[in-house]
């Protein structure tokens, strides 16, 4: 373990970023969850359902496959947190998780287009999500461990943008070589790889064995080089009994922390509403501008890119004006954004009109997209190093336990709130309009947030 250095031990930590980006950036948003909704509008009328019902309705579903994992995640976090903290492990947990995740991705594969199982598509969709969402609880339980309070705004930044490149990097390989289009090439005009059917959709469908190879390959480096200190010896029956007495003992102590519970509460809301905004993002282009899952990929890839260039920026940030500041920021540009989004259809932009064959519709959402990349990352990292300084540091796993609690206790908001919007409606555009509220319970609450927290008593 000595032999190990601190250089090398933040690398292989940073390395999950790169690792676990792809399951975000491929299957959440770009590429399988447009395909997915294109599939299943596809199925739905067939069934005899008018388009823009069908369209609504598999925005729907999307959303409800999105708010069981988000219910799923929210339950046990803090209580596996809580269990980790007491025995002091916590990489058996990641091990665990991770062939969560590597299952759920490759399970993707069976969404053949011929005789679509929704259902069962939806099972390892959420399989795999849980994967990814319990690795980072206990991989950024790891962060306070990697440098000083000042130094970890840093270190949580540049691995943040380095998830971004891999997720830029992941999603060109596959749109180069795999993801074909409605003529069935791929973004350089050729069939994909290995003999992949385009009929088949298998090019597509590949997405996700192809996120679970580079996940397990990807995190080499992170089981090589990270390493914790030995457990407490406790057993796993003491630190269940332990864990669960320790997290109600906290759960009891949140309304006296007022720093924590106003951050925990404006995470819970402000998060929601950006997890929606990826959610949702591309199955909004499929939808409303009737873009293809290849233009969909186009677009990830600049929110990628723009991502990584700014998320490295916001680390800098981060350690000279801390966390809070460039939350607050962040907030206020992704509720620029969300309006104007709203106001992208085929037919105008910005409420202005133009011609049904004008491209600008197309220009302004790829510049969302890329404003979008740059202050999602940016607002993700801050995030965690806020909640480095609002925890306790002897029950961090434990704190990031109730982070994801936070992020997913009302993970069924948007996702509920967009399908119910968009049922009432009847439209995908004004589907979306319940992330501008969010987005701004998220601000107000920040109002209560002490920027290096409380002492813990």
């Amino acid at each position: 373990m000595s032999s190990i250095s601190a250089s090398k031990r933040i690398k292989g930590w940073m390395m999950y970023d790169w690792a676990s980006q792809p399951y975000h950036t491929l299957i959440l948003t770009f590429i399988f969850g447009p395909y997915f909704a294109e599939q299943l509008i596809a199925h739905l009328s067939a069934t005899g359902l008018d388009e823009a019902t069908a369209r609504a309705q598999a925005q729907s579903i999307w959303g409800a496959g999105l708010t069981i994992a988000g219910v799923s995640i929210a339950v046990l976090a803090p209580i596996l947190g809580a269990i980790a903290d007491g025995t002091g492990r916590r990489m058996p947990w990641i091990w665990i998780f991770s062939a969560c995740y590597i299952v759920g991705a490759t399970g993707l594969w069976i969404a053949s287009p011929t005789d679509f199982p929704t259902y069962t598509v939806l099972a390892f969709f959420i399989l795999g999500m849980i994967g990814v969402e319990f690795t980072t609880i206990f991989t950024n339980a790891m962060l306070p461990s990697l440098g000083t309070k000042e130094e970890i705004g840093k270190v949580s930044g540049d691995g943040w943008a380095w998830g971004y490149v891999g997720g830029v990097l992941a999603l060109i390989l596959m749109l180069v070589f795999f993801a074909e289009n409605a003529t069935g090439v791929t973004l350089i005009g050729s069939a994909p790889l290995f003999g992949l059917d385009p009929e088949a959709r298998e090019g597509t469908r590949f997405v996700g064995p192809f996120v679970a190879i580079w996940f397990a390959l990807s995190m080499i480096p992170f089981f090589l080089w990270v390493r914790e200190p030995k457990g407490t010896g406790m057993n796993i029956g003491t630190a269940v009994t332990s864990g669960l007495a320790s997290l109600g003992k906290t759960l009891k102590s949140l309304p006296s922390r007022q720093s924590l519970l106003a951050y925990l509460m404006s995470s819970m809301f402000y998060r929601d509403a950006l997890n929606g905004v990826f959610a949702f993002g591309g199955v909004y282009a499929l939808g409303v501008l009737q873009w293809s899952v290849v233009s969909v990929g186009v677009f990830g890839i600049l929110a990628a890119l723009s991502g990584a260039i700014f998320t490295y920026v916001g680390g800098f940030q981060d350690r000279k004006f801390g966390p809070k500041p460039v939350i607050i920021f962040c907030i206020i540009a992704l509720i620029i954004i969300c309006l104007s989004i709203i106001s992208i259809t085929r037919e105008s932009v910005l409420l202005i009109s133009v011609s049904s064959d004008s491209s600008l519709p197309d220009i302004a959402f790829y510049v969302c997209g890329v404003s979008l990349g740059a202050v999602g990352g940016v607002i993700q990292s801050a995030s965690r190093t806020m909640m480095v300084r609002q925890a306790d540091p002897e029950r961090m796993t434990e704190a990031f336990g109730l982070f994801a609690l936070s992020g997913k206790a009302t993970s069924f908001l948007a996702p509920s709130l967009i399908a119910a919007a968009t049922a009432l409606t009847n439209s995908q555009r004004l589907g979306i309009t319940p992330l501008i509220g969010l987005f701004l319970i998220g601000l107000i609450l920040l109002a209560w947030v002490t920027p290096d927290g409380e002492k813990v008593k």
